[in-house]
């Protein structure tokens, strides 16, 4: 067995704690915009501290969820582009708890890497307190690993996990949607964090540059736009109407998301001509040469939420939606299910 000629330090085989301190002290302040009063103590502790806000809730229940951007951050890295990755994380996460009527609370990320640059880190983190911001939720703790061997230099993969609180008499679970109940429809601001497997496919097989003019902006912009967080409006809408269910349009698109809210004997009527597919998505079918049925399992298609609410609710809905800065319209509606149907059926 050989011994070493030279002392050897952490640093040495790759991980530098220093960079990793010097990040903490470059994101204190985006953190700190985030922070709600119930936050206790402050970031760099061992444990995040959050106080229960029982002041407004009478028998609270604590939602949790965890998520990742997938392989979205193979384009954000070709790109050089880690402006808008982190809002992704924050969405992905914070909409799925909005499906069950949770308001966020708090969030925690886990970044990690091969060779911690702090630049990409402090900005891909500041897109993550962007995200908090949005969704009026504290980024409350996190952690950064540097792991050579794991990944390739400055390669590095996210993931996100948040925790929200929603009133257990008011919890959203689709139970009580019932025929006749119309489907609410909230726009999608681009692919999302979905499908980015099949995407990189296609751009690789078209060859197409990324800088192309598509809708008003490039091929590149309309696949990088961060996903859309829809906590504030829905929140909103949900203090002031009731809503039967929530279906965040995530991995399995429409038909794959909105048959999970439906109770037994319910199906799902989805009216194709009651919005038009998005140039990006056209762009992608094309250019991937993809059925109609895989589009719609695939991607969003322009969606990214879909909300049930009584019939006599919905244009009311529609319009508080709208004026809050949504683009929301009524996409379908629910009928009696019969043996042989689809849960979802897509119609036109």
């Amino acid at each position: 067995m050989k011994s070493p000629t030279q002392e050897l330090s952490y640093k040495d085989a790759g991980v530098d704690i220093d960079a990793g301190d010097m990040l903490v002290e470059t994101i204190k302040p985006y953190v700190k915009r985030t922070h709600r009063p119930e936050c206790l103590g402050n970031i760099g502790g061992f444990g995040a501290l959050f106080e229960v806000p029982l002041d407004r809730y009478q028998k609270p229940v604590l939602v949790s969820g965890t998520d990742g951007v997938g392989t979205k951050l193979k384009l954000a890295q070709m790109l050089d582009d880690h402006s808008t990755i982190g809002i992704d994380l924050v969405a992905m996460c914070v909409n799925d708890i909005l499906a069950q009527g949770a308001e966020p609370l708090y969030f925690l990320d886990y970044y990690a890497t091969g060779k911690l640059n702090t630049d990409i880190a402090a900005t891909v983190i500041k897109g993550i307190a962007k995200g908090c911001e949005i969704s009026a939720m504290a980024l409350i703790g996190g952690e950064t690993a540097e792991m050579p061997g794991m990944y390739d230099e400055e390669d590095y993969d996210l993931a996100g996990f948040c925790v929200g609180i929603v009133e257990k008499d008011r919890i959203i679970s689709g139970n009580t949607i019932a025929p006749g109940d119309k489907i609410i429809a909230l726009a999608s601001s681009g692919p999302h964090s979905n499908g980015f497997s099949l995407i990189r496919k296609i751009l690789q097989i078209s060859s197409a540059p990324l800088d192309m003019p598509i809708a008003g902006t490039t091929l590149s912009k309309a696949l990088i736009a961060p996903t859309r967080i829809y906590v504030k409006p829905v929140l909103q809408l949900i203090q002031q109407l009731g809503v039967k269910g929530i279906a965040h349009i995530t991995g399995g698109g429409i038909t794959g998301n909105l048959n999970r809210i439906l109770p037994p004997d319910t199906k799902a009527s989805v009216e194709l001509d009651s919005w038009e597919l998005p140039e990006v998505f056209k762009w992608l079918a094309q250019n991937g040469n993809i059925n109609h049925t895989e589009m719609f399992k695939t991607f969003n298609c322009g969606i990214g939420m879909m909300l049930v609410v009584n019939a006599n609710d919905a244009e009311h809905a529609v319009n508080i939606l709208n004026n809050a800065g949504e683009q929301a319209w009524i996409a379908g509606i629910i009928n009696p299910l019969s043996d042989g149907q689809p849960l979802v059926e897509l119609n036109g």
